[in-house]
């Protein structure tokens, strides 16, 4: 039996009408999943406002109403609160109701605009081989430990969080990685949760269709480092002038990590080819499965990570040399007629500007380097014709077409990108807006040792199209057509 005063402790209160001397059911901030005795959340979204929704709650037989106002007409034997922020409220009463999960493990939050999945899937990885119950929450899967769960959002919503972290607890987890995303710092999503640590990788643009502008996206994941408490770590990337910003305020344990400039955490790339990366890590060399120096980044904050949480440093060397790269991160195959197609995330102007110019770096210049990129529809407009314009500048050829067009026309969206080609290049795009049309052109336009970059969509395995999701695996398809290729 779980009592509303117990689920109500640290949640910042205005008023209380009726009793928080009644025994509840379960939480819900969705007026559709309400049943009896039951605690309903109204949540102001973007969208809909759930003050809306209050007399539905009641109706379906919602006990208690937690809201930022009171409605108009009070219900006998129904409980009101009234507080400050219902998301603020809704993350600890979530955490509390689930018994504080995040205190009984160490919990480290990986927060930036890229390398969150690649760093939380690559510590999950290397906490398994070091022998440790692991668990992940991040925007390709959610793993308690070998059992895994669809994930749905970056960072999900503070009901889902503290119901897997007592997942983790009840299946005796002692470390968890999770991704951070700027919306669920902003929507207080991770509000409640004790962490241990927090590691910031970089920002460069993205979802300035939320925030509105840059410094309001660098101020909300700052918020994030300024709400750890003193005996956990903060981790931040040197090389990214908005590193030692994230840090400022914060009452953590500061380290920082670098290739560039002068850190607690140091590491050189020595080689970087299709087949990997050497690397000099603490006056040691080590070799791994992945490419490119954004990766040489994660793999450095990887060791950082594991060395501040106590494991060995060579024994983690060891095992980051066999980590595997994460699906739809720089994943590549070399087809039977000897064209590399690469599959990857990259989907802010940052992410691939790096991906071209790890190929650029390793390519010799005489093959072609095929570009097919798209951009979200109902997203961030001002990135568009800046991936259009890095997209036709780094590549021999560049294909735009579409991404996840969800509510847009996705002729527009094309037409939008092609703004941001410079003169000189126009002759290096088309526009197909078919997607798979468009990696089929790529596959027939490569010849011998060409290279072939799918951007965006990464790990996805579905296309958004007013609304509705269809089957779309931008790895499966160009596989399909390099093989057909042979015939």
């Amino acid at each position: 039996m779980t009592m509303l005063k117990d689920i109500l402790y640290k949640v910042n209160i205005n008023s209380v009408t009726g009793s928080t001397l009644v025994s509840v059911n379960e939480i819900h901030f969705d007026s559709r999943s309400v049943s009896l005795n039951d605690v309903f959340v109204a949540i102001r979204g973007t969208v809909v406002d759930g003050h809306d929704f209050i007399e539905k709650a009641i109706n379906a037989g919602a006990i208690a109403v937690i809201c930022e106002k009171l409605p108009e007409q009070i219900v006998n034997g129904v409980t009101y609160v009234e507080v400050k922020e219902t998301q603020s409220a809704l993350a600890h009463m979530a955490a509390n109701y689930y018994e504080n999960p995040s205190a009984n493990l160490k919990l480290i939050g990986v927060t930036g605009t890229n390398g969150k999945t690649t760093i939380t899937s690559l510590l999950y990885q290397l906490f398994k081989k070091a022998g440790y119950k692991v668990g992940l929450l991040s925007t390709v899967k959610i793993l308690v430990d070998d059992k895994e769960y669809k994930a749905t959002h970056t960072t999900p919503d503070s009901l889902t969080i503290n119901k897997y972290l007592k997942m983790m607890n009840d299946a005796g987890v002692e470390f968890c990685f999770m991704e951070v995303s700027s919306h669920g710092i902003h929507q207080k999503r991770t509000e409640g949760l004790r962490f241990a640590g927090g590691i910031f990788t970089n920002l460069s643009h993205d979802h300035l269709d939320y925030h509105k502008s840059f410094a309001e996206y660098r101020d909300v994941k700052k918020i994030f480092f300024d709400q750890l408490p003193k005996d956990a770590f903060a981790l931040v990337n040197a090389d990214d002038k908005n590193g030692l910003v994230m840090i400022q305020n914060t009452r953590a344990k500061k380290h920082t990590y670098a290739l560039k400039t002068y850190a607690d955490y140091k590491a050189n790339v020595l080689e970087n080819q299709f087949t990997g990366l050497l690397l000099k890590l603490d006056d040691n060399e080590m070799w791994s499965k992945l490419i490119g120096v954004f990766n040489a980044y994660n793999l450095l904050s990887v060791y950082a990570t594991a060395d501040l949480l106590g494991l060995e440093k060579m024994e983690t060397l060891r095992h980051i040399s066999e980590l595997e790269s994460v699906d739809g991160r720089f994943q590549y195959f070399i087809s039977d007629t000897l064209i590399t197609a690469i599959v990857d995330y990259a989907h802010t102007p940052d992410a691939l500007k790096n991906v071209l110019n790890t190929i650029n770096n390793i390519r010799t210049g005489n093959e072609e380097l095929i570009t097919v990129v798209g951009c979200g529809g109902d997203r961030d407009k001002t990135k568009r014709p800046l991936m259009a314009n890095i997209a036709s500048s780094l590549s021999t050829k560049a294909i735009f077409t579409s991404d996840n067009p969800r509510s847009e026309d996705p002729e527009v969206i094309i037409e939008e990108m092609e703004g941001g080609v410079e003169p000189q290049n126009f002759k290096k795009t088309m526009s197909i807006t078919d997607r798979k049309q468009a990696i089929k052109t790529a596959c027939q336009l490569a010849g011998n040792k060409d290279i072939i970059l799918i951007a965006g969509k990464g790990h996805e395995t579905y296309q958004e199209v007013k609304g509705k999701r269809k089957d779309f695996d931008d790895f499966k398809i160009v596989r399909e057509f390099l093989n057909q290729l042979k015939k």
